[in-house]
């Protein structure tokens, strides 16, 4: 099962990643990606070993951005990959079934080549402008959202990202998307994530309005 909320570690040190990761899972997140960029492969490894201690002692799922073969060294649950990572179908061959691989997307066509892939969910965005990631592909805002989910009509779980507060997620859950990942709106204060678990589980998706609007007009 896809989370609805998903964590991205931030941090200048890996330390610091580590730090928030247990910070994240102390308030309540169910699932967490490692992003550490720009460092080594064993300190890449050593974090991630690290990240799986602290998540499993929470019964947190954790992801690594990127490197599916250290997901699997270090028994994660899972694989994010980006644009320009490995293919999702080689990732696959190499992790079996059971982890969870997703996929970035910023247009209808990466949706459906990641779809043809066998991803298990699309991180699609970014949603708005963030200093979090470099090389930042165009924005979509909510109209990009709901033009692609309205061509789209997948059942893989689209995730928003990129920039998204807590002002941001009721009218993004309006254009169909299943869920967000955040990190900075988390990182500035882990009791958010109270606040967007609370706000993820209100019927306020398509589906959910759709069903609702259907049986009130059948009574």
């Amino acid at each position: 099962m896809i989370s609805k909320l998903h964590y991205i570690s931030q941090g200048e040190t890996p330390e610091t990643h580590l730090a928030n990761i247990q910070k994240a899972c102390s308030s309540g997140a169910d699932w967490v990606q490692l992003r550490l960029k720009d460092v080594d492969q064993e300190t890449l490894l050593q974090t991630a070993l690290k990240a799986r201690e602290i998540t499993a002692h929470f019964q947190t799922r954790l992801l690594i951005n990127d490197h599916y073969k250290i997901a699997k060294e270090v028994k994660a649950d899972g694989v994010h990959l980006g644009k320009t990572d490995a293919c999702p179908t080689e990732a696959r061959e190499y992790l079996g079934k059971w982890l969870s691989i997703g996929g970035t997307a910023n247009t209808l066509e990466d949706c459906e080549n990641l779809i043809k892939k066998g991803v298990d969910y699309i991180g699609l965005g970014p949603f708005k402008f963030t200093t979090t990631k470099t090389n930042l592909s165009p924005t979509l805002a909510l109209e990009g959202y709901q033009a692609i989910l309205d061509e789209l009509k997948t059942d893989t779980p689209i995730i928003a990202i990129g920039g998204i507060t807590i002002p941001d997620v009721a009218s993004l859950l309006k254009t169909g998307i299943y869920g967000i990942a955040v990190s900075g709106e988390i990182t500035s204060n882990f009791n958010n994530i109270a606040t967007l678990n609370n706000i993820l589980s209100t019927p306020a998706t398509q589906e959910q309005v759709y069903k609702f609007e259907k049986k009130k007009n059948d009574e």
